[in-house]
């Protein structure tokens, strides 16, 4: 591959995290060019080692020292070296797409009975920390962008967010009433997620849940069960449970 005397980069849309320069043979006293939003990584091994932020920068065994101590860097600008450079994007991405595959199950108290819950709604995520990005999510591929972070941490959104729903639900909170919540259930999302996604060098800058909803044939399901405990409730003058006891057995 040719050797190049600029190193910059060339394409990151709106919805890349990271992206690889092409060519791995980098000689000293090529010019990198970092543009403003982006920080860039030299990695050798899968360790991220000298980073550089915003500017021109002409490489050198003086700003290189990481490189220099595992490689030992050539002298002059026309001996190549190997590594890769990263660029990573450290401006914030709104509007990142959210949602759970799959039905949550949870217990309403209200109703007596488990309902499947789904939910969706949109994230806003930036780099904080580009080499614990780079070594926990990029691995051999050229680029990280907003389907690798969703498919990544998915599953561990879901989970928080399925636990917050069933600590409402245990604590009372009938889950047709739950989408009345929203900005509080954001909130509490927000801050249960956060930590999971600092970890990765992820910081969350906002997390909205947009509606929570029930399978069409769970909501008829309630939709009946309500409508006999609200007759059971016209028929005598008994406690719910009672009333939905006794409306049960005119039935059988």
């Amino acid at each position: 591959m040719a050797l190049t005397d600029i190193i910059k980069c060339e394409t990151i849309s709106d919805r890349n995290f990271a992206w690889k320069y092409p060519n791995e043979e980098i000689k000293v006293a090529s010019q990198l060019i970092v543009g403003e939003g982006q920080q860039a990584i030299f990695v050798k091994g899968g360790e991220a080692l000298d980073v550089f932020g915003p500017g021109t920068h002409t490489l050198s065994t003086g700003n290189l020292p990481l490189i220099n101590k595992i490689i030992n860097l050539p002298f002059g600008g026309e001996t190549p070296f190997p590594a890769e450079v990263w660029f990573v994007s450290t401006t914030v991405k709104r509007d990142l797409k959210w949602g759970t595959a799959n039905p949550i199950p949870l217990m309403d108290k209200s109703i007596g009975f488990p309902v499947s819950v789904r939910a969706y709604g949109k994230w806003g995520v930036r780099i904080i920390d580009p080499r614990s990005f780079l070594i926990q999510f990029v691995g051999s591929q050229s680029y990280a962008d907003d389907i690798k972070i969703h498919n990544y941490l998915i599953g561990e959104v879901n989970q928080k967010v399925g636990d917050l729903f069933g600590e409402k639900l245990r604590d009372g909170m009938p889950v047709l009433e739950i989408n009345a919540e929203l900005n509080e259930l954001s909130a509490e999302a927000a801050q249960n997620i956060k930590d999971e996604f600092f970890k990765y060098g992820i910081e969350v800058v906002n997390f909205n849940i947009e509606n929570i909803n029930i399978p069409d044939e769970e909501l008829k399901k309630i939709q009946d069960v309500m409508y006999k405990t609200f007759e059971a409730k016209e028929l005598s003058n008994v406690e719910l449970g009672e009333s939905y006891a006794a409306l049960k057995s005119f039935e059988i």
